[in-house]
């Protein structure tokens, strides 16, 4: 994820150390990991839904806008109405 070596970690806890002082560096700790554990539980969610979004689009085209889109579901019409027609005569 991040290409942080242990030098560049433990530069950056010693910063952290005189920054926060020993007493609020656990505190802040675990806020930090609550809130990249919410962060990627929220990003999970909305990859799932974009999923599912996509998943459905492609399942169900538009077939109303374009000329050639609605041409061929006049011509789906037809043929059905067609082989509803032909298996009528037949009985």
């Amino acid at each position: 994820m991040f290409d942080i070596g242990l030098q560049e970690l433990i530069v950056i806890l010693i910063v952290a150390l005189l920054v926060f002082g020993p007493n609020k560096l656990p505190e802040l700790s675990r806020a930090i990991g609550r809130g990249l554990a919410e962060l990627r539980s929220t990003l999970e969610g909305v990859k799932e839904q974009v999923k599912t979004e996509f998943k459905e689009t492609i399942e169900t085209p538009d077939t109303k806008g374009t000329k050639e889109t609605e041409e061929k579901a006049e011509e789906k019409a037809e043929e059905k109405k067609h082989e509803a027609e032909g298996l009528d005569g037949r009985h």
